[in-house]
């Protein structure tokens, strides 16, 4: 099921754009993914000692971003400083392992995907942190 439709689904009031909030969910869930999979290529290569930090950054942006949709997805008992303070963690997640992908980029097809997908979804929570602030 798409996340737009589960998000129009509830029936609890949600004081937030559903469109916005879905396009959001799945920026985050395809980070996710991006990032556990090129910190799985990472350790593929053969300068894996090379890249340690940016496996590191990887698999914390991918389990922020994960816990980041999760938390976005659940509405009975909203708390908007909860919802806030993980977009920013999110955020900086995000722009963390983004910068560090950039750097491998030329070299890593795996880490300029994971780039562009670390940048896409940082522009997704801080277009949502706005609409909640």
């Amino acid at each position: 099921m798409k996340t737009v439709e589960m998000m129009n689904s509830h029936p609890a009031e949600i004081n937030l754009d559903r469109d916005l909030l879905a396009r959001t969910v799945d920026a985050l869930v395809a980070c996710s993914q991006a990032c556990t999979a090129c910190a799985d290529a990472c350790l593929s290569e053969e300068m894996v000692a090379e890249l340690g930090k940016c496996i590191r950054s990887g698999l914390d942006c991918a389990d922020i971003c994960a816990t980041t949709a999760r938390v976005l997805s659940r509405h009975t008992g909203y708390d908007a400083n909860l919802t806030r303070a993980q977009l920013e963690a999110c955020i900086q997640a995000c722009r963390s392992c983004g910068s560090e992908c950039e750097s491998h980029a030329d070299h890593h097809e795996h880490c300029r995907i994971c780039a562009d997908a670390c940048r896409t979804c940082e522009q997704a929570c801080r277009d949502l942190l706005a609409a909640i602030a």
